[in-house]
């Protein structure tokens, strides 16, 4: 009997040691459990700081805006390099029709001041004609209707040429300029001084300041 109650206090205290041994696992596995769990944070803490440490531009959405802006950076200089190359085209031609303007009227001008000497050349030998036709009137037909009418005519000739810029030279009395006078006959005289015309055989005129037909001149001396 007492044996038997022996080995029944020796399993109680078998189990006792089991349940002990039972418990201490138990406690082991959740230590290792709570450990991997703080290392588990710690890790993630020190990857959220990595993280925040980084600089913006090396995430992979700031590297695809940073492309993105060079692309846009790009295409804008591209613009900018074609509109500044149609401006420069624009600037050229507009000065290319400037030019042109100017060179057209400069033409026309001169088309017009060559046909307005031509006629003015042509006119001249009118003029000619009613001087000498006056200068042949005697002093009998001087006031007659007729002499007047041809001094009335031959005034309103010279003053339509005078008005479009044409003028006679003046020459007797003046010193020989060859720009204006052609000198046909040369004399000596002593009442007048060197180089002086004394007599002019055919009236010379200007237009606008240029010579359209030179004065034929005596000069004396």
């Amino acid at each position: 009997m007492s044996e038997v109650m022996n080995n029944q206090q020796d399993d109680i205290k078998a189990d006792e040691a089991v349940e002990e041994a039972k418990e201490e696992k138990k406690q082991s596995c959740e230590g290792a459990a709570e450990e991997v769990q703080e290392d588990s944070k710690a890790d993630d803490k020190a990857k959220a700081e990595t993280d925040e440490a980084k600089p913006e531009g090396d995430s992979q959405e700031d590297k695809e805006d940073a492309d993105n802006q060079t692309k846009e950076s790009a295409k804008k200089d591209s613009k900018d390099a074609i509109i500044e190359d149609l401006q420069d085209k624009y600037r050229r031609q507009m000065a290319e029709f400037d030019n042109f303007r100017k060179r057209s009227e400069k033409e026309k001008s001169a088309m017009y001041e060559i046909g307005a000497r031509d006629i003015i050349e042509k006119i001249l030998p009118v003029v000619d004609n009613f001087e000498r036709g006056l200068g042949s009137i005697s002093e009998e037909e001087k006031g007659t209707p007729f002499a007047d009418g041809i001094d009335k005519i031959y005034k309103q000739l010279t003053k339509t040429l005078e008005d479009i810029g044409v003028k006679p030279i003046e020459a007797v009395g003046k010193e020989f300029n060859p720009d204006f006078h052609n000198a046909v006959m040369h004399v000596d005289d002593e009442e007048a001084g060197e180089s002086i015309i004394v007599e002019e055989f055919q009236k010379g005129y200007t237009y606008r300041d240029s010579v359209v037909r030179h004065s034929m001149v005596k000069v004396a001396n």
